[in-house]
């Protein structure tokens, strides 16, 4: 039996691949509309003859492990893995405490016998990094204390699905499709600001956005612990991601030029303590208007954040404002939490070439068959 394929970071996966990804999560998505509809809007023939947009997890169970609340990513993942056929079942800090009453080797090895893929939300990343290395079946992390990788692929679906707003001399861009296969709007290369904390978020984004043509300016407050950790960084360079990423501490500076703004939480969960200390090391990193303006960011800017969002962070104006593109990208969560669900817990298969893992299993034991063949004779 081949080792299964685990997603813990955008990091460890191509271009191709990343690509793959979404394309899957917008024919996911384009394939679930029938089933977002009231059965009584559908001719009643079609609505009792309605298939599923992916069998993928037909009669299979993916445990969410969640050490920490959540509210978006529980909601994708549970009716994402209804929309493959499958069935998610839920596993909070009550239920289980990885480490605690049984170590995370023995969790992993018990759950992966029992399921056919674990989703972890945990706190530090050695954590989803132990459930990967002992679990029989594929681990995909849905959140830890060093990345965040479902986020990001939710924040590049919006993007590309809005890119129209970015190409002005193609006000009508639309996705192609060709041999019936949706393929996502072509985007430009963007300038992407990100103002805030460093944070899981924005390490899956340092790893991911420069591949794919885009340049980042991040602006964090001066003090150390605000920069991302050595850990992350290595992979920024082993990746070849540092040169286009600025990183300054003046958010006015990182929004120079921007098409999209983003920012994130300054006071993540186990954080609450340090709430009156951060509030003041972030003073004047609201996102608003006048920032923008004021730092010569693109007239057109758009707005992101992954939430939950508080006001301290971005004010009303841009956060339910034209700008914002907030609500789509948290949509997106769903079909890109799918995507992954259908393609790697599913179908063990990322193969950015589209063919099948198993045949390209098949056929190096065969090639290897032949050569040793030929090494007899």
């Amino acid at each position: 039996m081949s080792r299964p394929l685990h997603f813990l970071t955008l990091a460890d996966f191509s271009v191709p691949q990343i690509k793959r990804l979404l394309t899957q999560s917008s024919q996911l998505k384009r394939a679930s509309e029938p089933w977002l509809l009231p059965q009584g809007t559908l001719a009643g023939k079609r609505a009792n003859s309605l298939r599923l947009p992916s069998q993928s997890l037909f009669n299979k169970t993916v445990a969410l492990l969640f050490s920490k609340r959540s509210t978006r990513t529980r909601v994708a993942a549970e009716t994402g893995a209804s929309l493959l056929g499958g069935r998610a079942l839920f596993l909070g800090s009550e239920d289980i405490q990885l480490g605690v009453n049984e170590s995370v080797r023995d969790s992993a090895r018990v759950i992966g016998g029992m399921c056919q893929g674990i989703f972890a939300r945990v706190g530090d990343h050695s954590e989803v990094e132990e459930l990967a290395k002992y679990s029989p079946v594929p681990v995909v992390n849905a959140l830890s204390s060093l990345w965040h990788p479902t986020q990001i692929l939710a924040d590049l679906l919006t993007l590309h699905e809005h890119a129209h707003l970015f190409s002005p001399l193609k006000p009508d861009a639309k996705p192609e499709k060709k041999k019936g296969v949706l393929e996502l709007s072509e985007l430009r290369p963007l300038t992407i600001a990100y103002v805030g904390d460093s944070a899981n978020v924005l390490h899956d984004m340092l790893v991911t956005f420069p591949r794919l043509g885009h340049q980042m300016r991040v602006a964090t407050p001066a003090d150390p612990k605000y920069r991302a950790p050595q850990a992350v960084w290595d992979r920024v360079v082993e990746l070849d991601c540092e040169k286009s990423i600025w990183w300054g501490e003046d958010p006015k500076e990182a929004v120079k030029g921007a098409d999209v703004v983003i920012t994130d939480t300054w006071i993540s969960m186990g954080q609450e303590a340090e709430a009156a200390q951060r509030y003041k090391d972030f003073e004047g990193y609201q996102v608003t208007e006048e920032l923008c303006r004021e730092g010569g960011a693109n007239p057109d800017w758009k707005f992101m954040h992954c939430l939950p969002r508080k006001k301290n962070e971005v004010d009303d104006e841009v956060f339910y404002g034209p700008r914002s593109l907030v609500f789509p990208e948290a949509d997106n969560r769903k079909w890109t939490i799918m995507a992954v669900f259908d393609l790697i817990i599913g179908k063990w298969d990322l193969e950015a070439d589209g063919q099948p893992r198993w045949q390209k299993d098949k056929l190096r034991k065969e090639q290897e068959k032949k050569e040793e063949a030929a090494k007899e004779n």
